[in-house]
């Protein structure tokens, strides 16, 4: 008999030590939670966020003890790895499902049709009443510009340095695409705002768009590169090998098969500029009134709107709720836009055939 036979017939199994429940996970996170109320209560602390950070603690450290004494240490070691994963990810999703709860919760008070369909006109931020339909349009016009100034540029300059670009040209864009992206908002609206001061210009919609459209240009450049960079080399060599120009390689192989991802990442910049106030206050200024012209005089936007509500709600509950159902609508226009992405994402991904 074998030296191994030897080794593997006196140890049987020995590679197979105890291990946890697959249930543990959730009594161990249940205890803590159950303990970190206590000790928060013990304590003296108010805050849920403190018990919140109390009971992740124990979680890790009970997770950590129990596998340790139950599984070993190197299996002690993966399940506080995964326990990590999964406190950090809650500690990202509470304050978010937190923040969309107080949302809804606040702004359903006044969230109608009338709200929808109304404007402020010569309705007083203090009077009830008035309605965002005004912002409502002017941020649709306004995004919707900046949209379709930004968006294409975007996609071509991606085009360019993915499949064109070489040389110092390249590494010029490419520099200023990285130097863009971390523009401050407000920086945007000043360069505008210094351009209609050269030409003695009153505010007006289209130049929060073309704001909105410099900070949404590096976004979408860099998504778009990305998604291109993940079309594989066999499909370009594959056209080209049949003969077909470059323009139409790209045209009809590299886009359609990179467009999912192409318009998450022109989406996902749009959402980023609907909420942008800063150059909307510099440039478009606000409007009570409906402007449904983007290219004469003053204009609303939801942002805006929602600003100028919470800051004269000072002493006015219907003022402080108008401010609160305009937020609801705004996060309710991206999460349609988001949807809207993922719904032609999938109705123009490539088809792969079984």
């Amino acid at each position: 008999m074998s030296h191994s036979a030897v080794v593997t017939a006196k140890k049987p199994g020995s590679l197979h030590g105890g291990s946890l429940p697959k249930w543990s996970p959730w009594a161990i996170a249940g205890a803590s939670v159950v303990l970190g109320i206590g000790i928060g209560l013990i304590a003296g602390l108010d805050s849920r966020v403190q018990w919140g950070l109390i009971a992740a603690i124990l979680f890790l450290v009970l997770t950590f003890a129990l596998a340790t004494k139950v599984e070993g240490k190197r299996q002690a070691k993966d399940r506080i790895a995964t326990a990590l994963v999964w406190v950090a990810f809650l500690l990202a999703v509470v304050p978010l499902a937190s923040l969309v709860w107080e949302t809804v919760k606040r702004g359903v008070k006044v969230l109608d049709v009338y709200f929808l369909t109304h404007s402020m006109g010569v309705v007083a931020d203090t009077e009830v009443g008035g309605g965002a339909y005004a912002a409502i349009l002017g941020s649709l016009e306004q995004v919707g510009l900046a949209t379709l100034i930004g968006a294409p540029i975007g996609v071509f300059t991606a085009i360019y340095l993915v499949e064109y670009g070489r040389g110092k040209l390249a590494k010029a864009i490419t520099f200023f695409v990285d130097v863009m992206t971390g523009i401050p908002s407000i920086v945007a609206g000043l360069f505008i705002l210094s351009i209609m001061l050269i030409f003695d210009m009153q505010p007006f919609g289209f130049a929060g768009s073309l704001a909105l459209a410099i900070l949404m240009m590096p976004v979408v450049v860099r998504s778009t590169e990305e998604m291109l960079k993940l079309v594989p080399n066999e499909l370009r060599e594959a056209s080209l090998a049949l003969g077909v120009p470059k323009w139409r390689t790209i045209l009809k192989v590299v886009l359609p098969t990179a467009i999912g991802g192409i318009t998450t990442g022109i989406m996902l910049s749009v959402a980023r500029i609907a909420g942008e106030t800063a150059p909307v206050l510099l440039l478009v200024f606000g409007n009570p009134f409906i402007n449904a012209n983007p290219f004469e005089g003053a204009q609303a936007s939801l942002p805006l709107f929602i600003y100028q509500q919470y800051a004269n709600s000072a002493g006015s509950e219907a003022a402080y709720d108008r401010a609160w159902a305009a937020s609801l609508t705004l996060i309710a226009f991206v999460m349609i836009l988001n949807l809207l992405a993922r719904g032609i994402a999938r109705w123009k991904a490539p088809k792969t055939g079984r």
